[in-house]
C-alpha cells in the first residue's frame, strides 16, 4: 500500500505536456508512429506505391524543366521577332503538356489513394490496441488522455495525409533543387550564392521566431476543439434528462466555457499566423525582384538574352521553393507536428503489449485475475482508483455453481466497485479474483447498452453471430415477457434506435434475454432489475436460477433475497459481513439480520 494518495496517483490530465517543436524529438515521434507501416505486413505495398509516386515525380520534374526551357525560348523568339523559333517552341510546349497534364493528375490521385490506404491500416492498428484488454475502458475511466476517439478518427487522417504530402514535397523539392540548380548555375553563379544565403536566413527566422509558439497553439487548438465537440455530443446523448431537469442554462454555460477557450486560443493562433504570413509574403515577394536586379546588367548590356533572364527567374523561383520548404509550409507543418504529439501519446498507451510494458509504479498494487472452476475471492482488498481510501479489506469467499450472492450496503460503500473488480475492470487493490473463462461470465448493468442494429443483434450481443434459430430467439423473447416485441417492431431483422424505442424496463428485459442466449455459468447483475415491477423481476430471477446460473447481484428489494444463498453486507471503511440469505430481511434501505 502506498504511503499517501499522492504517491499512488497515476499520471492524469493535470500534467500538461507541451508538444515538441520542429526538432529531433518531433522527428522521433513521427518515426515511432509511422515506422510500423513501412516495416510490417503492408511494407511491400507501401514501398511499391512510394516507388511509383517517385517515378511520377521524376517525370513531372523533368517535364517542368522542359516547359521552363521552352518558356525562355518563346520569350527570346518574341524579343528577336523570330516567328519560326516562336512557333516551334509553342508546338514543343503543347507536346510536353500532352504528357504533363495526365501525369500531374495521376500523381495527385495516387498520392491521396496512398494516404487513404495508410489511414485504413493505421486506424485498424490503433483500434486493435484501443479495444484490446478493455483499454478503451481504462482510458475513459482514468482520464489518462483526452479525446482518444478524436485522435483515432481525425488525427490519424491528418497524420497519414500530411505525412504523404510532406514526404513527397520533400522528395519533389530535392528533385527540383537538383534539376533547376543546374539551369541556374549555367546562367549565373552569383544568383546561386544569393539564393543559398537568402533561403538559409528565411528558414532560421521561421524556426526560431515562429517555431514552438505556433506548434503549441495548434496543439491546444486541437485539444480544445475536441473538448467543445465532446460537450455538444454529451448534450445530444443526454437530451431527455437535460430536458426533464430544464438544465439548458447550465448546459449553455458549460458549452460557452468550452467554446470560449476555443475562441481565445484561436485568437492567439491567428495573431501569430498573421505575423508568419507577413514574413512569408515579404520573403516570397522579394524573389520577384532579386533575380531581375542581379541579371539586369547582363540583359541591359546585351550579354544575356531576355529569354535567358526569364528562364533564370523561373529556375530561381523553383530552387527557392525547394530550399525554403519549411518557410512556405510552416503553418501546416506546425499543425502536423501538434497532431503527431497527440497520436504518439495515444500510441504509448494502446499499442504497447501489456506483458512487455513496465509497471508504472511498483508502489501501485493490483488485483490479480486468474482462471478457476468457480467464482472465488481470495484476501481481496479494494481501494478507490487513486488509493485515497479502502473500500473492502481482506474479503474471501467462494461461490459454488448455482449459488447466489446478494451484495448490499449504504451508497458509496463499494458495491459496484466490487462488481467491477470481479469483472476485471477495477484493479486498484490486492488479492486474487478467480473465475471461469470470460465467455462464461456475463454482466448486466443497470442501464443496458443497446446498439443501433437489428432486434436479433440486440439479443445475441456481444456476439456477432449465433447458432440459435429464429424460433428459439422468439421463445427467449417470450421467456423475458416480450413476446409481442418482434411483431410490434417488424421482426427479428428490423433495425431501430433501440435505446430510444424501448423503455429502460424493456431494455433490462432484453439484457436478461442476452443471458438466456449465451447461458453463462456466472451472471453479475448491478441493479439490473431496477426499472422492472416485482412480477417481472421475480420471473426473470427464477428463470436464471432454474438454469443453474451462479448469481452475483446488487439489488434493493426484499423480494430478490429468496433468489440468493448468501448476503454480503458492506459496512464501510473496509468492513464487511457475510451471512446465509435465510434469516435476512429488509430494515430500511439495506438488508439486515432478523433480531
Amino acid at each position: 500500500m502506498p504511503t499517501s494518495a499522492t504517491a499512488a496517483a497515476p499520471p492524469g490530465p493535470k500534467k500538461r505536456r507541451r508538444p515538441s517543436p520542429l526538432t529531433l524529438d518531433a522527428w522521433k515521434q513521427f518515426v515511432h508512429v509511422a515506422k510500423p507501416y513501412w516495416q510490417e505486413d503492408q511494407k511491400k505495398a507501401a514501398w511499391t506505391l512510394l516507388a511509383l509516386l517517385i517515378a511520377l515525380m521524376l517525370a513531372e520534374t523533368q517535364l517542368a524543366v522542359m516547359l521552363n526551357d521552352q518558356s525562355g525560348e518563346m520569350t527570346s523568339a518574341l524579343a528577336g521577332r523570330d516567328a519560326d523559333r516562336f512557333w516551334k517552341s509553342v508546338w514543343a510546349c503543347l507536346g510536353i503538356l500532352v504528357f504533363a497534364v495526365p501525369i500531374y493528375a495521376f500523381y495527385y490521385y495516387m498520392r491521396d489513394a496512398f494516404a487513404n490506404q495508410w489511414r485504413r491500416w493505421l486506424t485498424g492498428r490503433f483500434l486493435d490496441g484501443y479495444l484490446q484488454n478493455r483499454k478503451y475502458y481504462e482510458l475513459g475511466s482514468g482520464g489518462v488522455i483526452d479525446n482518444p476517439d478524436q485522435r483515432i478518427s481525425e488525427d490519424i487522417n491528418t497524420f497519414t495525409g500530411r505525412s504523404i504530402h510532406f514526404l513527397l514535397i520533400f522528395l519533389g523539392s530535392m528533385m527540383q533543387l537538383v534539376a533547376f540548380s543546374a539551369v541556374l548555375w549555367s546562367i549565373s553563379h552569383l544568383l546561386v550564392g544569393v539564393l543559398a544565403v537568402y533561403a538559409l536566413v528565411g528558414t532560421v527566422v521561421a524556426l526560431y521566431v515562429f517555431g514552438a509558439p505556433l506548434i503549441q497553439l495548434n496543439f491546444w487548438q486541437l485539444r480544445r476543439e475536441a473538448d467543445f465537440r465532446f460537450g455538444l455530443m454529451r448534450l445530444r446523448e443526454n437530451a431527455e434528462s437535460i430536458a426533464f431537469y430544464r438544465g439548458e442554462a447550465q448546459e449553455r454555460a458549460q458549452i460557452d466555457s468550452k467554446f470560449g477557450k476555443v475562441f481565445a486560443n484561436f485568437a492567439r493562433l491567428i495573431r501569430k499566423q498573421r505575423s508568419l504570413n507577413m514574413f512569408q509574403r515579404g520573403f516570397n515577394q522579394l524573389t520577384l525582384v532579386i533575380p531581375s536586379v542581379i541579371l539586369a546588367d547582363g540583359v541591359l548590356s546585351g550579354r544575356l538574352e531576355v529569354g535567358r533572364a526569364v528562364q533564370a527567374a523561373g529556375a530561381f523561383a523553383a530552387v527557392l521553393g525547394a530550399v525554403a520548404l519549411i518557410v512556405d509550409n510552416f503553418e501546416s507543418l506546425s499543425r502536423f507536428v501538434a497532431g503527431i504529439d497527440r497520436l504518439q501519446a495515444l500510441s504509448r498507451l494502446v499499442l504497447v503489449d501489456p506483458a512487455s510494458r513496465p509497471a508504472a509504479d511498483a508502489q501501485h498494487p493490483q488485483i490479480q485475475t486468474r482462471l478457476g472452476e468457480q467464482l472465488a475471492l481470495e484476501s481481496l482488498t479494494l481501494y478507490t482508483p487513486q488509493f485515497e481510501r479502502v473500500l473492502i479489506r481482506e474479503l474471501s469467499l467462494t461461490l459454488k455453481p448455482g449459488d447466489g450472492l446478494l451484495i448490499t450496503g449504504d451508497s458509496g460503500c463499494g458495491k459496484s466497485s466490487l462488481l467491477r473488480a470481479i469483472a476485471g475492470l477495477w484493479r486498484s487493490g490486492t488479492g486474487v479474483v478467480r473465475h471461469p473463462p470470460l465467455e462464461d461470465v456475463f454482466f448486466l448493468p443497470q442501464q443496458p447498452y443497446m446498439q443501433v442494429g437489428t432486434l436479433r443483434s440486440q439479443l445475441i450481443y456481444p456476439s456477432a453471430e449465433s447458432g440459435l434459430s429464429d424460433a428459439r430467439l422468439l421463445e427467449i423473447l417470450e421467456e423475458v415477457h416480450m413476446a409481442e416485441l418482434a411483431d410490434r417492431v417488424g421482426g427479428l431483422d428490423a433495425v431501430h434506435d433501440w435505446e430510444k424505442l424501448l423503455s429502460v424496463g424493456e431494455q433490462q428485459r432484453i439484457s436478461f434475454g442476452r443471458v438466456l442466449v449465451h447461458r453463462p455459468r456466472i451472471a453479475i447483475l448491478d441493479e439490473a432489475t431496477s426499472a422492472l415491477d416485482d412480477a417481472n423481476e421475480n420471473a426473470l430471477y427464477e428463470r436464471l436460477r432454474s438454469g443453474g446460473t451462479t448469481l452475483v447481484s446488487i439489488a434493493h428489494r426484499a423480494a430478490v433475497l429468496r433468489h440468493h444463498t448468501h448476503v454480503l453486507r458492506l459496512l464501510g471503511e473496509g468492513a464487511w459481513e457475510l451471512h446465509a440469505a435465510s434469516g435476512y430481511q429488509f430494515h430500511g434501505p439495506v438488508l439486515g439480520v432478523v433480531d
